[in-house]
């Protein structure tokens, strides 16, 4: 039978769940089991597509389509699978499928209630997300924190199935231990205060990952299980590291793997960590240092820089870098900067290679398009992705095929050039006003043309990326821009749509309608993201 873990947070959000979930997996992989996970998100949102970026973080695009939370891309780079629709769940998905049923005569009459036909629909789900996944080991990552109202429902179903089945059920409760600084001591209460809160609910968490700056100490550790009705090796220390790829080395460091096994029930085998170990060696060893620029909109939020928007080509860029045994060094640029102040665009100069990520609106469109020109004219390594790619397409428009207002429909409707527009299918949907979920979603074929820079990269003729974008490129600019050097070198056949766009002339002048980020893992890095940082550290050379 499948076992289940459910992983709580407590204290705070961000406090690490969906890393300790990965990583926690990871480790089960390594002793031998077949692992998958699954997100619980309390929004009432259908999905991630219409969340704020800046507030909740990246939209990860699963291959059959599904916009999700980010912690779906975390364990997808961790466990080495690709995670699907059916491992995603929210509040308004929950309500929307009880409602429907309801609607069709499904409960026979019966008065339908938040309890217990609510958290039996989400215990439909997990076992569903579990067969399909055929997981000998199924983690459940309940998002936002123990104390939060909205997530009681997603407890009483893990309540449930801990009735349901003792022995295949286990609880973590991943918990924030802060040392202020004018104290110097680390405290434990705000966590005791988190394992109160899950009693309330019914549960008692078998293990608590205790998050901190430092190691957790015996004092410390022997208070929490006492406070915590827990032995003190389930106490699982999990201090910060300089690297999320570190966290399942320090799990097999403190056994978790082999107590969770115990706990479950399950044959305990010895892990088997090699490549975990050599990455780790590679990621702390590394020193020579290659710079890239990122150029977006979605990280700052008062005066503070979060990059979470942009985490998958975060990863992205670190797996390439660490390929190639170079330590990966980023900064965030404002585009809107380039639109104020044209002259810091030689602020550029000082990167190795330079890159645009998706994004949507007009917020700073002109400062990025100012940034393209400046890096295409001084052979900056570049890479586009997505809103990236439309970008480079709308600059090239206009400094070299003569296009001066060339545009996208997205931004200027009136545009006497779009070479960027809404396809009919999609224009449909806009007119229409249907907009949740009606993106182009998920995996779709790409062919590649012989010889160019993104053949020669993937070292295939036809490839499969994931796609979360309303607008393309317009064919009836095909000729006139490939007559003045802009390549269309992949192609989705059967609707001739361009997918990847490259400049031959150029050291590493690359745009991708999709999103290759997707499907970087940290053992198998992107051959994009590969081949744009080996430009990178070529320039590098050079200068």
């Amino acid at each position: 039978m499948t076992k289940f873990i459910f992983v709580i947070g407590g204290v705070m959000s961000g406090v690490g769940k969906g890393v300790s979930v990965s990583s926690l997996g990871a480790l089960l992989e390594a002793h031998g089991y077949r692992v998958s996970a699954m997100k619980i998100d309390a929004y009432i949102n259908v999905d991630a597509g219409t969340m704020n970026p800046t507030e909740h973080g990246e939209v990860f695009v699963t291959e059959d389509g599904d916009e999700t939370d980010q912690d779906i891309g975390n364990y997808e780079r961790f466990l080495g699978e690709n995670i699907h629709t059916t491992n995603y769940v929210t509040t308004g998905r929950v309500y929307q499928k009880v409602i429907e049923d309801e609607r069709n005569l499904k409960y026979g009459g019966r008065c339908v209630e938040v309890v217990p036909h609510i958290p039996e629909e989400v215990i439909r789900r997990i076992r569903l997300a579990a067969k399909k996944a055929k997981a000998d080991i199924f983690l459940i990552e309940i998002g936002g924190t123990v104390g939060e109202y909205q997530n009681i429902l997603f407890l009483e179903a893990a309540r449930m199935m801990k009735v349901t089945e003792p022995g295949n059920v286990a609880f973590v409760l991943v918990s924030y231990l802060p040392t202020p600084p004018h104290i110097g001591e680390m405290k434990t209460k705000p966590t005791q205060y988190a394992a109160r809160g899950l009693n309330a609910a019914g549960i008692q968490a078998d293990f608590i990952v205790a998050r901190s700056s430092e190691p957790l100490d015996e004092p410390r550790r022997r208070k929490l299980g006492i406070f915590c009705s827990l032995e003190p090796g389930a106490i699982i220390s999990a201090p910060n590291v300089d690297s999320i790829y570190e966290l399942p080395l320090l799990f097999a460091r403190e056994k978790f793997g082999e107590k969770m096994l115990i706990k479950l029930g399950c044959r305990v085998r010895t892990p088997q960590m090699k490549t975990w170990q050599s990455l780790v060696r590679t990621v702390k060893g590394v020193k020579d240092e290659v710079r890239i620029a990122i150029i977006g909109k979605y990280f700052l939020t008062g005066k503070y820089t979060l990059s979470d928007a942009y985490i998958s080509v975060i990863e992205s860029l670190k797996h390439a870098a660490w390929y190639w045994k170079k330590k990966p060094v980023f900064e965030w640029l404002s585009a809107e900067d380039y639109e104020h102040d044209p002259r810091k665009l030689r602020e550029l100069d000082r990167f190795d290679g330079v890159l645009i990520p998706g994004g949507f609106g007009s917020r700073g469109i002109e400062g990025k398009i100012r940034a393209i020109q400046y890096v295409r004219e001084k052979k900056i390594p570049y890479f586009g992705l997505c809103y990236g790619m439309q970008l480079a397409t709308i600059e090239f428009a206009r400094n070299v095929a003569g296009l001066a207002d060339a545009h996208t429909t997205e931004i200027d409707p009136k545009t006497p050039h779009p070479v960027i527009y809404a396809n009919p299918y999609q224009m449909q949907n806009i007119i229409n006003k249907r907009y949740g979920g009606t993106m182009r979603l998920g995996s779709y074929p790409c062919s590649l043309t012989k010889g160019t820079i993104a053949q020669k990269a993937y070292g295939a003729s036809r490839v499969s990326e994931r796609h979360r974008h309303r607008y393309e490129f317009n064919n009836a600019y095909w000729d006139r821009l490939e007559k003045k050097g802009l390549r269309f070198s992949g192609i989705y056949s059967a609707k001739k749509l361009v997918e990847i766009i490259e400049l031959p002339s150029h050291p590493f002048f690359v745009g991708v309608q999709f999103h290759p980020e997707f499907q970087s893992r940290p053992f198998r890095p992107h051959p994009l993201f590969r081949e744009f940082l080996k430009a990178a550290i070529l320039r590098k050379k050079k200068k």
